[in-house]
């Protein structure tokens, strides 16, 4: 091949690559709404309609659904763990703690399919442990900063947090249709317990509805007895 052609390829534009990048983002942003309203049974032909592309088009871009979770999941983490850098950057400790709690549990209790990631996919399952490598000891360094700071009791620990996470994530998938703001009320009664002192206990402003919480009960019941 002749220089004079290389230095044509070279200026020569590559628009496919751009349009494969944009096609990607698009099938990724498509298949998380997706996913959050109707969790991981959703198809690609769904994932592909939400996105504006052939369903070719999402199979160039992901061999199959389990691919396509992958990213999803890989997003995720790459989400949250980016949050607990911006949290930790702030002045105060204690408020960039509860500012990276309110953020990651607000994309995990409005977003069904990303619990379903995190909690069910064999997906998860593979790649959990990097997770983990990557959340935890971020998580464990505003715990243990807010602690230094004399915001947090010293009894609390890190793994603490994990548990905190799924109960409230699971109360706000499950209200999520009915009462979107409900778990920040048991985030607040959670933060009342962890938190060394305060003035007065925070205020509680979303009033749980005795029919909303009954469905909630009788919809964990279902689910254990599905279990068993």
């Amino acid at each position: 091949m002749s220089t004079q052609h290389i230095n044509q390829l070279d200026h020569c534009p590559r628009p496919l690559r751009a349009d494969a990048e944009r096609n990607r983002t698009k099938i990724l942003d498509a298949a998380a709404r997706v996913f959050a309203e109707r969790g991981l049974d959703a198809t690609l032909d769904e994932v592909a309609a939400a996105a504006g592309v052939g369903v070719g088009t999402v199979y160039r871009r992901f061999a199959d659904k389990e691919t396509l979770i992958g990213a999803l999941f890989d997003n995720g983490v790459d989400e949250i763990a980016e949050l607990a850098s911006r949290a930790h950057e702030m002045s105060n400790s204690w408020e960039g703690l509860v500012w990276f709690l309110e953020q990651a549990l607000e994309r995990q209790c409005a977003n069904r399919g990303l619990r379903e990631v995190v909690a069910e996919s064999s997906y998860a399952e593979v790649r959990l442990d990097d997770a983990k490598r990557r959340i935890v000891p971020a998580l464990g360094r505003l715990v243990e900063r807010a602690q230094c700071d004399g915001y947090v009791r010293d009894d609390v620990v890190t793994t603490d947090f994990a548990i905190f996470e799924m109960m409230i994530s699971s109360l706000g998938n499950k209200t999520s249709s009915v009462a979107p703001e409900l778990w920040r009320r048991y985030l607040r009664i959670i933060l009342d317990g962890i938190v060394v002192a305060r003035q007065r206990p925070s205020v509680l402003d979303t009033v749980p509805d005795d029919a909303i919480m009954g469905e909630v009960l009788r919809s964990a019941h279902r689910l254990a007895r599905r279990a068993h």
